[in-house]
């Protein structure tokens, strides 16, 4: 029997909805399942096929589990070893390269010291900035915004320069990179499943959380809708990543990737719909089931690892 484990945390609809769509199918020799896990001998295999991670970016405990799965044949989804590794200023500088539209973005350093470091710590650090260089490549308004952060979590829209000096007192010891906005006039959150599989939703940040995904939109143009869906090929292919959501930001056409490091997101029905939901929730069984009865053997290697040498 190839098993399907569901690891998660206080998600309440996305988990056993998996779980119950997997076992519907009664595919012969694929069950899926609830994980249990306990205290983890090392090199022991886990016991599963296939691993969907849905919240070890938050406990070190299920990271490090995960990883060790891996060295006996577990494929998670997503790759615990690159999403470890992985950063968003990192991945709008390759992505950048690879021809996706990415907003003028740059790395700030830390504003409070971070713990057990001094200014001597930070002695190789220019200061004070060169902070007219900075503006004038990124400008206003722009968004501070942590640099491997995700869920809105510590994001300010910052339309000057006093207000880019209060956030940036507030973000303390965090990362954070000052990225230009875009005055978007259409914006699309994609799921990219199996880095093939790509559901194009409308998606409006501005207005109250529960209602930012669209229902009611006009048809998306073909020629959009295409560029759309070859950048996240492009953006899933070279991250390696099999579950992701992806958020353009429209403006002159030009459809800007501003967000696409979320490899666990949010799948929950009651914030993306009936309709949303249901496509995630057969997309990531389907993509499941082939994993689980495939003879593919976990990565050892990631995508991105030849364009690291330029």
């Amino acid at each position: 029997m190839r098993k399907i484990g569901v690891l998660y945390g206080m998600e309440n609809t996305f988990p056993p909805a998996l779980v119950d769509k997997i076992n519907s199918l009664n595919v012969e020799g694929v069950v899926a399942e609830h994980l249990k896990v306990g205290g983890v001998k090392m090199a022991e295999p886990s016991g599963y096929r296939v691993i969907v991670d849905r919240i070890s970016q938050d406990i070190p405990f299920y990271r490090a589990y995960l990883k060790n799965a891996v060295l006996s044949g577990t494929i998670v989804l997503n790759n615990p070893f690159w999403w470890t590794a992985d950063d968003k200023f990192f991945n709008f500088a390759l992505m950048s390269k690879l021809g996706v539209a990415i907003p003028p973005t740059v790395l700030l350093p830390h504003h409070t010291h971070p713990p057990n470091t001094t200014s001597q710590s930070m002695r190789n650090l220019t200061f004070p900035l060169n902070w007219e260089e900075i503006f004038d490549y990124v400008g206003f308004p722009a968004f501070l915004k942590p640099y491997d952060g995700g869920g809105w979590r510590d994001v300010y829209k910052v339309d000057n320069v006093q207000e880019l000096w209060d956030a940036y007192a507030k973000s303390g010891q965090e990362c954070m990179t000052l990225q230009r906005g875009v005055n978007f006039d259409d914006y699309f959150r994609c799921y990219c499943i199996g880095r093939e599989n790509v559901h194009i939703m409308r998606y409006d940040p501005r207005r109250p959380h529960a209602e930012r995904y669209v229902l009611d939109g006009p048809p998306i143009d073909p020629a959009m809708e295409a560029r759309v869906i070859r950048d996240c090929h492009t953006i899933c292919r070279t991250l390696g990543y099999d579950i992701n959501t992806i958020e353009f930001a429209v403006e002159d056409g030009i459809p800007y990737a501003i967000d696409f490091l979320n490899p666990a997101p949010d799948a929950d029905i009651n914030s993306v719909g009936q309709a949303n939901f249901d496509w995630i929730i057969n997309a990531v069984a389907e993509l499941c089931i082939k994993k689980a009865l495939s003879d593919e053997q976990p990565r050892t290697e990631f995508g991105w690892a030849r364009f690291l040498n330029g």
